[in-house]
């Protein structure tokens, strides 16, 4: 072979084992790298598998409350509306019932599984009876702001003993309606009153102690003693001193002045008052309607005075409770919350009560209502009627003897003396 076939082969040569070296290189090194890849791809998957599925959140369960209401049908429907818009708003199912039941009966279905979370619209004078009957879960302190009531006497009413077991829905109380064509302007005194009413007229339902407790409390009379908002069954003061001065007053009524019968009953005086034939005449927000439907032009101010005294009427408030019975009590109170903070213009719009809360007292719409204005002026003066259970036995003795005393057949001292020791023996059987 000549030099340059010698030259020209071994470069061939070298061509041929450089390019089988780099050729061996180039395949190991992506070997590694496959390799490596493979690695790391096994890595990340023993992470994925190392690492916990999480479990998927479940949306939180519905939770319901049930609400018993002694409203009227019209108010508890509108109250249902409230109570799910609520409802709808913190995922609980919330269902309001109309119940017509008597108290026996719900003192029976409160003590079982059947019943209610919530009792709403109840008057507040049957509280000592559930409160005895361990079925009034406590007001949770702190929960309500009381300031916002238009009276003490409101946040009195549903108090037993210091305790709070009830949160103010509406109050009621009597008050004055008079004849603006007959009388221009509300008297100022009793004394005036019966002065008008000589000539006049003035009939009321006497005989009914809800009314006419006013009269006797003006002087200084009490069904039970008040000590700092603790009721004293033991302490009767519808028998004393101030007591049987009013009971004198209420026989004068009819005995002397002849205003009215002595059966006089409210559908009498009423039908007098709508006729136009008396000047005054004593009921409550219930008979507004029938005043304008009879197209008198009439007023509703406060009771007169007994002198220089406020005649203090009978307050009654409706209230909502939560039942101590209940599993979910913490959630019942928040509906409460909302429902007593968020109804008192509803139940105003559809069942003519009277606003406990300030703010919608005087708000534009209930603060223009002249006759509300009237009965909420007399509230400022009234006393709750009491809410022990006590005050059962106040009610017979009372109505059967001012109607001896209306009758004349008996005197204003024996009523007195009368009506307190029968109702001091009334407290006695109950235990």
């Amino acid at each position: 072979m000549g030099k340059k076939m010698k030259l020209v082969a071994a470069m061939a040569a070298m061509v041929l084992t450089t390019g089988a070296v780099f050729g061996c290189s180039s395949s190991e090194a992506s070997r590694d790298a496959d390799k490596e890849v493979k690695q790391e791809a096994n890595q990340e998957t023993d992470k994925k598998e190392e690492t916990p599925k999480k479990e998927e959140e479940k949306p939180a369960e519905k939770q319901t409350l049930t609400v018993w209401s002694h409203l009227m049908t019209p108010e508890v429907e509108a109250i249902s509306e409230l109570a799910n818009k609520w409802g709808a708003e913190n995922n609980v199912d919330v269902k309001v019932l109309e119940d017509q039941s008597d108290m026996q009966g719900f003192l029976q279905a409160a003590n079982s599984k059947s019943g209610p979370d919530i009792m709403f619209g109840l008057a507040h004078d049957n509280l000592g009876t559930f409160q005895k009957a361990g079925l009034l879960a406590e007001v949770p302190a702190g929960k309500f702001d009381n300031s916002v009531y238009a009276s003490q006497a409101i946040v009195d009413a549903v108090t037993i003993n210091g305790t709070q077991y009830a949160v103010p829905l509406a109050q009621e109380s009597i008050a004055l309606f008079y004849n603006k064509d007959l009388c221009a302007e509300a008297p100022q005194t009793w004394d005036e009153l019966v002065e008008i009413a000589r000539d006049k007229g003035f009939m009321f339902n006497v005989n009914d102690f809800y009314l006419s407790y006013g009269i006797v409390a003006s002087n200084g009379g009490y069904v039970f003693k008040n000590n700092d908002g603790t009721l004293d069954p033991t302490d009767i003061g519808l028998g004393n001193e101030g007591a049987i001065k009013s009971y004198q007053f209420l026989q004068d009524l009819i005995q002397k002045e002849k205003f009215m019968p002595a059966d006089i009953n409210d559908d009498i005086a009423k039908g007098e008052f709508l006729s136009g034939n008396t000047a005054f005449y004593i009921s409550g927000p219930w008979n507004v309607a029938s005043a304008k439907d009879a197209g008198l032009n009439f007023g509703i101010a406060p009771l007169p005075k007994m002198g220089e005294n406020p005649t203090p009427s009978f307050l009654g408030v409706q209230t909502a409770f939560v039942s101590a019975k209940s599993e979910k009590q913490d959630l019942a109170w928040d509906l409460v919350k909302y429902l007593s903070e968020n109804s008192g213009e509803t139940l105003y719009d559809v069942g003519n009560r009277i606003p406990v809360l300030t703010a919608v007292l005087n708000n534009d719409k209930v603060g223009a209502d002249v006759y509300t204005q009237g009965f909420a002026a007399q509230a400022k003066n009234a006393v709750p009627m009491p809410n022990i259970p006590e005050v059962a036995a106040m009610w017979a003795p009372a109505a059967d003897n001012i109607k001896l005393l209306t009758a004349g057949q008996i005197d204003a001292e024996t009523c007195g003396k009368t009506i307190a020791e029968q109702i001091a023996v009334g407290i006695a059987q109950q235990k």
